[in-house]
């Protein structure tokens, strides 16, 4: 039986024990709602409590300035919906129509959101380019503001191919401006890939609103974050209780809470320890894979990029067949291809960058994490040798003939 080795950091993470231990009370002996006010509620809001300490810590940032959601997705669209329903909730903008600012090659939950208020004909949005490594110009921003821009929404790590925007730059560009303006263009970054490496000093990026999710950092899946500064307008979109200083309702996940304030504590410990290894790791799987393996390319910037992320179009490939079968050569990586029955659609992400269809399609995602080791990235260049020799053979014609009649 092959030796299974995960490579898929970006897409989640194991939950560490430490986080574990710290969580399991409250799974069971400390089962109490937070919101009640008997022993039991208490119980479970001091422990929430005691994690948003920590979040607000490690943030730079006041406790009351971290809100706690069920992870990115909704964090993002807590950001973008909210800004616009204060916007909207006011009586001087009646009539009026938003402006949002994003790029191509946001997170779908991001793209997905703007694309809707497009849609109900609620904001206008300007999508920008980010070029052939994946990272947007200022320059490109600042052209594209409007009277009535209202929000900048920018990923700060993207999560397929790792480029790393410069926020803190956008963000100072932003207050330059907004110190002559009347109405504050406000600036949110979804940050769930860049917190485990980067700076997130919210005060030193500059950022109103930021997101990020506990899964990619050690942490359970189900509970993210949404920093709020304390001014910035944004109201709650879904309707129900006061939680969270009312802007979001729902029984909070105490439990998971306690394990993200548990796992951001253990990042903080840890973090440039980690990310030095984990750099040289990809370090060295990129020189591996450039040098060895013939009719391939890096996708994204080669310095501008997250430490764990490595991302690979290889010619000739159909990507989708080539992630099955390292799977079932117990090799767990990610392809940007999205494909389905019947149909080759590539990423949008590797589109934004240039690449043609074809370029695109034969992509592989390789993340690493805390727990990967250089023996396990030796298996896996072997293992990726084979199979695309493999592929290779029989996928090429076929992709070539699939081309043409497409042309």
């Amino acid at each position: 039986m092959n030796k299974k080795i995960y490579l898929d950091y970006a897409a989640t993470t194991p939950v560490d024990m430490e986080v574990l231990k710290t969580m399991l009370p409250y799974f069971s002996d400390e089962f109490g709602n937070a919101s009640s006010i008997h022993y039991f509620g208490r119980n479970a809001a001091d422990a929430v409590t005691a994690a948003r300490e920590n979040l607000a810590h490690f943030f730079k940032c006041t406790e009351e300035e971290i809100i706690f959601t069920s992870g990115a997705t909704e964090s993002n669209n807590l950001a973008i919906k909210g800004v616009l329903r204060a916007y909207e909730k006011d009586k001087k903008n009646k009539g009026k129509i938003a402006h949002i600012i994003t790029t191509v090659f946001e997170h779908s939950c991001v793209l997905k959101a703007c694309q809707e208020l497009e849609k109900e004909g609620r904001a206008e949005v300007t999508y920008l380019p980010v070029y052939s490594e994946g990272i947007i110009k200022p320059a490109d921003l600042e052209k594209a503001i409007k009277e009535n821009t209202l929000l900048v929404t920018v990923m700060y790590v993207n999560n397929e191919i790792g480029s790393v925007q410069p926020i803190a730059q956008i963000g100072k560009l932003l207050a330059k401006i907004n110190a002559k303006r009347e109405e504050k263009i406000i600036f949110h970054t979804d940050a769930t890939q860049a917190v485990a490496y980067f700076d997130t000093n919210v005060k030193r990026l500059s950022v109103d609103l930021l997101s990020m999710s506990a899964h990619k950092i050690y942490g359970p899946k189900g509970v993210g974050v949404l920093y709020v500064k304390k001014g910035t307008r944004i109201t709650q979109i879904q309707d129900g209780g006061a939680q969270e200083f009312a802007l979001r309702a729902g029984t909070l996940n105490s439990t998971g809470i306690i394990g993200l304030g548990k796992a951001i504590e253990v990042l903080a410990k840890n973090k440039p320890k980690e990310t030095k290894k984990i750099k040289e790791l990809r370090d060295y799987l990129i020189k591996k894979v450039l040098k060895e393996i013939p009719s391939v390319r890096l996708n994204g910037s080669r310095s501008k990029r997250s430490p764990n992320n490595a991302n690979f179009s290889f010619s000739d490939v159909e990507g989708e067949s080539l992630l099955l079968y390292l799977d079932a050569e117990g090799m767990a990586v990610s392809t940007g291809s999205a494909c389905s029955s019947g149909s080759l659609s590539p990423s949008h992400v590797l589109l934004a960058l240039g690449l043609k269809p074809e370029q695109a399609h034969g992509s592989l995602r390789i993340s690493l994490g805390k727990y990967t080791t250089k023996k396990e990235l030796i298996i896996f260049i072997s293992k990726l040798k084979k199979v695309l020799e493999k592929l290779r053979k029989v996928s090429g014609e076929i992709l070539k003939e699939y081309y043409s009649k497409k042309k």
